[in-house]
């Protein structure tokens, strides 16, 4: 007998059918996942071109992390029309931000691109997540999240090595990220739908089922946690280019070098998290490997060449093996009918603690310098990952209806 309000468990799938959701969604995350990496890449060709001071590159990095505020009531959608249709309109949001940012004429034209660009980017990552949580067997559930991981950052390594090409000439790698308008309509062919969202009911609104408990207490550990955690991940990953290309005096292909690099020891490390957390459950995993990322991340920032490309590769790896971890349980920790809500509620607090984290930065760095002050945001960093600790562990537990 299943337990009430719980979705009935399911025998698990055979191969096939795992396949089935894991490739379609993993093209459509690659892709969105190339369109993301593209300011990063870009950002010091970007601040020559327009003569873009550090002051404004955080005020133009705050404004990208408010786009998941906009990209909250798309994303909430998808708990209404269904995972496989908000995945296709975030996939073709994000790129045709892709084409809008390549012929930006100046930074306030690329900034409204790029903020379309992450409110659609939100869209889509929350409902990929959800759809491989429902649809995939709870005892396989982190490895195949873990294949979405690795499908993202597979977008992000093939911008890597596409960029060293065109630099500085960054206006090619956005247009490239137009090609997802191609593959929307040969996934929209392919993509299954969620069973466990088809068979929800629905006539309840996600955010007001969320405000009840245990969601609400659930939500708000969340939203603080990943706040106080894109206090230094946000400002880091947009800003971590640029401190090489401008404190250390690195050339783009050094710098792509560090990239594709971190991604090659990223890659056993996706899977290696997933695996981890099929064994060992979701929440000490995550802590343990989030603080982790939390130290390689700040230690970038502090020091030469050597530790710029050691601390890089130990965030990398670090972050890769816990982004699977971490969103596998937040899929099971909120019930089907406000999965996607609660996912993109969570993206909207580390938009907003991201903001925070580049006005930080923004008033440290005059007395500092970039690297320290970047560095100096992991405090409160470390603080949102005890927060997790205050979670329920969900491994083997039925997906909430």
């Amino acid at each position: 007998m299943s337990q009430p309000g719980r979705a009935p468990s399911r025998p698990p799938w055979p191969l096939f059918g795992a396949v089935r959701v894991l490739v379609p969604t993993g093209v459509a995350v690659l892709l969105v996942g190339f369109d993301g990496s593209a300011s990063t890449l870009a950002l010091p060709a970007i601040a020559a071109e327009f003569r873009i001071p550090v002051a404004a590159l955080t005020e133009l990095g705050s404004l990208l992390s408010l786009g998941s505020l906009i990209g909250l009531p798309l994303a909430m959608q998808a708990d209404r029309l269904g995972r496989r249709r908000l995945l296709l309109v975030g996939l073709a949001g994000s790129s045709a931000a892709g084409l809008a940012s390549a012929v930006a004429t100046g930074p306030t034209w690329l900034g409204l691109a790029r903020l379309a660009a992450v409110a659609f980017e939100t869209a889509a990552t929350g409902a990929a997540a959800a759809l491989v949580v429902e649809e995939i067997p709870a005892d396989h559930r982190g490895r195949a999240v873990s294949v979405l991981t690795l499908a993202g950052g597979a977008g992000v390594g093939l911008a890597t090595l596409l960029y060293p090409l065109l630099a500085p000439n960054w206006r090619p790698l956005y247009a490239a990220a137009g090609a997802g308008l191609l593959a929307v309509p040969i996934l929209a062919r392919h993509l299954p739908e969620s069973r466990a969202w088809t068979g929800a009911d629905r006539s309840r609104s996600p955010l007001a089922l969320l405000t009840r408990p245990p969601w609400r207490r659930r939500l708000l550990l969340l939203a603080a946690s990943t706040g106080l955690g894109s206090l230094l991940f946000e400002p880091a990953g947009l800003l971590v280019a640029l401190f090489g290309s401008r404190d250390l005096g690195l050339s783009p292909a050094l710098i792509s070098a560090v990239v594709v690099v971190s991604g090659l020891a990223s890659v056993p490390a996706f899977s290696a998290g997933g695996a981890l957390s099929d064994r060992f459950g979701r929440r000490w995993p995550s802590v343990a490997l989030g603080a982790l990322a939390v130290l390689g991340a700040g230690a970038t920032f502090l020091g030469g060449p050597p530790v710029y490309w050691a601390g890089n590769i130990l965030w990398s790896a670090l972050a890769s093996a816990s982004a699977p971890v971490l969103a596998t349980w937040l899929g099971e920790l909120f019930p089907t009918r406000a999965r996607a809500t609660a996912e993109t509620a969570g993206a909207v607090a580390g938009a907003l603690g991201g903001a925070c984290g580049f006005q930080l930065v923004r008033f440290l760095q005059p007395s500092l310098g970039l690297g320290p002050a970047l560095a100096a945001t992991g405090l409160g960093a470390l603080a949102g990952t005890a927060l997790l600790l205050l979670l329920p562990e969900t491994r083997g537990e039925p997906l909430h209806d």
